[in-house]
C-alpha cells in the first residue's frame, strides 16, 4: 500500500517495518555463500565505481548497508579494498563464517567506528529510505569517513514522473499522520531534488544522477499490466532477462523505481 505525502513530495510504503529482525528473517533462506558470490556477476556496481575510482589495493570503498555482501565482493575482486556493515546480525554472522576474508561486519550506518575522511568511496544501495525519522544522521557520518575529493554513490526509490503525474491526478491515497502507525513503515519513494540538496548541505557536489529499474516502476505503478511484467521481472530465461532490460531501459525516464546520486566531497 502507498500513501502520497503532499507536505514533504513523497510516496510512504506501507508493509512490515524495516528493521534488523525483518532483514534477518528476509534473508534466512538464502544460501549465503552462494549470494556473495553472484557479485562476481555484477556489472553496475563495478562499471559506476571504476567510472570515478581508478581500481586499486589503497582504495577503501565502504558499503554501508551491504545486505547478504554480494556487491563487497564485487568491489573486492575487481581491485578495491572493500567494506561492508550492516545491522542485521544473524546475517553478518553467516557473512563471516561463510566467507571470513571479506571485511564485512556488524554496524550502525548512523554512527560507523570507522575514522574521519577514511574512504575513498562509499556505497548506499537502498538504505535511507528506511528511516522514517530521516536520513540526516546518515549522510553526516558519510561527509565524517569520505576523504575530500572522494566519492559518494547512493540510491533510493523516487518520485519519478509517472509517480508525480499520479500524486497531481490524485490517484493516491493522501497520508494521514493521525492515522498512521510507525510499526507500518517501510520505506519511502523520495523527492531527489530534496535528497540531493540536502547532500550537498554536507559538502558534496552532484555529478551524476541516473534513474534506473523502469520495468519494477512500470509494473508497480500500472497495475493492470503488473502480472505480465511481474512474470518477465521475475523470469531468469536469458531472452526473457535481455527484453527486461530493453522495457526497463525504455521506460527509465519516465517509470524508474529508482535513482542513482553520484557525489563528489568537496576539499
Amino acid at each position: 500500500m502507498k500513501y502520497f505525502d503532499k507536505i514533504n513530495n513523497q510516496l510512504i510504503f506501507i508493509k512490515k517495518k524495516s528493521t534488523p529482525m525483518f532483514w534477518d528473517k528476509h534473508w534466512e533462506n538464502f544460501d549465503i555463500s552462494n549470494e556473495i558470490k553472484k557479485g562476481s556477476r555484477d556489472q553496475f556496481i563495478s562499471r559506476i565505481t571504476k567510472r570515478y575510482i581508478t581500481p586499486s589495493t589503497t582504495k577503501k570503498i565502504l558499503e554501508g548497508g551491504c545486505g547478504m555482501g554480494q556487491f563487497v565482493y564485487s568491489l573486492e575482486i575487481n581491485g578495491y579494498n572493500a567494506y561492508g556493515i550492516d545491522y542485521a546480525k544473524k546475517t553478518i554472522k553467516k557473512i563471516n563464517e561463510s566467507m571470513p576474508s571479506l571485511k564485512i561486519s556488524f554496524g550502525n550506518v548512523q554512527n560507523t567506528q570507522f575514522p574521519d575522511n577514511f574512504f575513498h568511496g562509499y556505497w548506499s544501495l537502498g538504505v535511507i529510505e528506511h528511516f522514517f525519522e530521516g536520513y540526516d544522521n546518515i549522510i553526516s557520518e558519510m561527509s565524517r569517513i569520505i576523504k575530500p575529493k572522494g566519492y559518494l554513490f547512493i540510491t533510493f526509490p523516487y518520485m519519478s514522473p509517472i509517480r508525480k503525474i499520479k500524486s497531481r491526478f490524485g490517484l493516491y491515497t493522501i497520508f494521514s499522520r493521525k492515522k498512521f502507525q510507525k510499526n507500518d513503515f517501510y520505506q519511502f519513494a523520495l523527492d531527489y531534488k530534496k535528497v540531493q540538496r540536502d547532500i550537498e548541505k554536507k559538502g558534496f557536489s552532484l555529478v551524476k544522477k541516473m534513474p534506473f529499474d523502469g520495468i519494477k516502476g512500470l509494473k508497480d505503478e500500472i497495475t493492470i499490466i503488473k502480472p505480465l511484467l511481474q512474470k518477465i521481472y521475475d523470469s531468469q530465461n536469458i531472452f526473457i532477462r535481455i527484453l527486461k532490460i530493453t522495457i526497463s531501459a525504455l521506460f527509465s525516464p519516465l517509470t524508474s523505481h529508482s535513482i542513482l546520486l553520484v557525489f563528489k566531497k568537496n576539499d
